[in-house]
C-alpha cells in the first residue's frame, strides 16, 4: 500500500507541476531582446544599412568645396631688388549634377539595399524567436529527463528495500534482490548523465539571455485542440511561403541589386552633365614672375559636359562580369525558392505528424497508468512480481517523458512552419506560450 501511495504522489506531481516564480517563454524572449548579442548585432547592421538611402540620394545634391591658401614670397629682381609679396587665395566651388546615369542607378540600388536590410532584420528577429524557443524547450526536456531519473530512482529504491526484506523473511528469491539492485545502480548513472545534460542546456540558454535560468514554466497540460493551423493544406502553406518568406525576399533583393550593378557599370558609357560655379578671390598673383603681384577676383558659372570615348575596354569587361554575377544571383534565387518549398513541406509534415504523435502518446499514457494500477493490484494478491511492477513503472515514466518531448517538438514545428511562411512574430510566440501556461 505504501508503494501504491508513493507512485500516485509521484505521478501527480511529475512533469506538469506549477513552478513558483518561474519564467515562462515570453519572459525569456523579452530578456533575449535586450541581451542576445547576435540579435543586437543584427540590429546594428540594420541601422547601418539604413544609411544607404541618404548616401544614394547624395548623388543628386550639389557638391560644394572651399579652399584657402596663404603664403609669403621673397622675390629678387635685377631692376627692383628684393620684394616681399603677400599671397592669399580663397576659392569656393560648387557642382550640381544635372545628369549622371550612375547616380540614378546608385539611388535605385540604395532603396533595394534598404529593403533587403529590412528583410534581413526580420529574419534575425525570427531567428531569435526560434533560438529562444529551442533553448527553452531543450531545458524543459532535460528537466523531464532528470525528473524521470529521480522518480525511477525513488521507486526502484523502494522496490530494492522490499526485495531485501522479502528475501530476509524467505518470501522471495535473491534473483528479485539482484534485479532491483542492478536497476538501482543503472538509474544512478542515468541520473548523473541527465543532470549534466540539464546543466549544458541551461548554459546554452544563458548564452542568449546572459543569466543562468533557474526555473522555467513547463506545460501544465496538453492543449486539447492542436489542429488550429492558419492554413489547412500543404499547398496553401507553400503558396504563402512563396509570397512572404523573408529569406526569399532577401535573395530577390540580391538579384535586383545584381541587375542594378549591370546598369551601373553600363552607365559608364553615358555622358555626364553638371552645373559648375566658382568664386575666386586671390592677392599677389604673378608676383614670382613680375616681382609685384596683382589682385584678382573671378566668378564663373556654366555647364560642363563629359563624354567617355575609350577606356581600354575595361567597361566592357566589367559589364560581362556584372552579367555573370547577375546570372549567379538568379540561380541562387531559384535555389532558395526550391529550398523554401522543401522546408515548408517538411515542417508541415512535422506539425501534422506531431499532432498524431501527441494524441497517440496521450492515449498510451492513459493505458500505461491503467496497466500500472492493475500490476500493483496483481502484486498485492500475489499474481505479479516486483519485477513486473518495475517494468510497468518504466513504461509509464517513458510514456510521460515521450509525451512531454513530443509536445515540445510539435510546438517548435509550429514555430518553424510559421517562420518558413514568413508569419512568425511575437503574436505567434504568445500563442505558443499560452499553450504552455494555460
Amino acid at each position: 500500500m505504501k508503494l501504491l501511495q508513493f507512485v500516485f504522489a509521484v505521478f501527480i506531481s511529475f512533469i506538469w507541476h506549477p513552478a513558483l516564480q518561474a519564467a515562462d517563454l515570453m519572459d525569456i524572449y523579452q530578456e533575449a531582446l535586450s541581451q542576445d548579442p547576435q540579435y543586437r548585432s543584427a540590429r546594428a547592421a540594420y541601422q547601418a544599412a539604413e544609411e544607404k538611402l541618404p548616401q544614394g540620394r547624395a548623388g543628386f545634391l550639389p557638391n560644394i568645396t572651399f579652399s584657402a591658401t596663404r603664403q609669403v614670397q621673397e622675390v629678387e629682381t635685377s631692376f627692383a631688388g628684393t620684394n616681399i609679396i603677400q599671397n592669399r587665395g580663397l576659392v569656393l566651388s560648387a557642382t550640381q549634377p544635372l545628369f549622371r546615369m550612375q547616380n540614378i542607378v546608385i539611388y535605385q540600388q540604395s532603396k533595394i539595399e534598404v529593403s533587403k536590410a529590412d528583410a534581413q532584420f526580420v529574419v534575425a528577429a525570427q531567428d531569435l524567436i526560434l533560438r529562444v524557443a529551442q533553448a527553452y524547450f531543450d531545458v524543459l526536456d532535460a528537466q523531464i529527463d532528470v525528473e524521470v531519473a529521480e522518480a525511477q530512482k525513488k521507486a526502484i529504491l523502494i522496490q530494492l528495500e522490499q526485495a531485501k526484506r522479502n528475501f530476509e523473511v524467505g518470501v522471495s528469491t535473491i534473483v528479485d534482490t539482484n534485479e532491483a539492485q542492478a536497476r538501482h545502480d543503472l538509474i544512478i548513472s542515468q541520473e548523473i548523465a541527465a543532470r549534466n545534460a540539464l546543466e549544458i542546456k541551461k548554459r546554452t540558454l544563458q548564452g542568449i539571455i546572459d543569466r543562468f535560468p533557474e526555473n522555467l514554466v513547463g506545460a501544465k497540460e496538453i492543449a486539447a485542440d492542436l489542429t488550429n493551423l492558419r492554413y489547412s493544406s500543404m499547398d496553401e502553406w507553400v503558396r504563402v511561403a512563396e509570397e512572404k518568406n523573408f529569406a526569399l525576399k532577401i535573395q530577390q533583393a540580391a538579384y535586383e541589386i545584381a541587375q542594378q550593378d549591370v546598369k551601373k557599370v553600363w552607365a559608364q558609357h553615358y555622358p555626364t552633365v553638371d552645373l559648375v560655379a566658382q568664386y575666386s578671390d586671390q592677392t599677389g598673383v604673378g608676383g614670382a614672375i613680375t616681382g609685384r603681384g596683382i589682385d584678382l577676383t573671378s566668378k564663373s558659372i556654366g555647364v560642363q559636359l563629359n563624354f567617355p570615348i575609350f577606356q581600354g575596354f575595361s567597361v566592357q569587361s566589367q559589364v560581362r562580369e556584372a552579367l555573370a554575377l547577375q546570372n549567379r544571383a538568379l540561380h541562387d534565387l531559384e535555389n532558395t525558392r526550391r529550398n523554401i518549398t522543401l522546408q515548408i513541406r517538411q515542417q508541415y509534415l512535422n506539425v501534422t505528424n506531431g499532432i498524431a504523435q501527441v494524441k497517440a502518446l496521450k492515449q498510451a499514457l492513459i493505458s500505461s497508468q491503467s496497466q500500472l494500477d492493475s500490476t500493483i493490484l496483481g502484486q498485492q494478491v500475489g499474481v505479479r512480481t516486483e519485477v513486473d511492477v518495475l517494468n510497468v513503472q518504466q513504461q509509464l515514466y517513458s510514456a510521460k517523458r515521450d509525451l512531454a518531448k513530443a509536445y515540445h517538438s510539435y510546438l517548435m514545428s509550429r514555430l518553424r512552419l510559421s517562420a518558413e511562411a514568413g508569419e512568425l512574430d511575437e503574436d505567434m510566440l504568445t500563442q505558443i506560450n499560452a499553450m504552455l501556461t494555460k
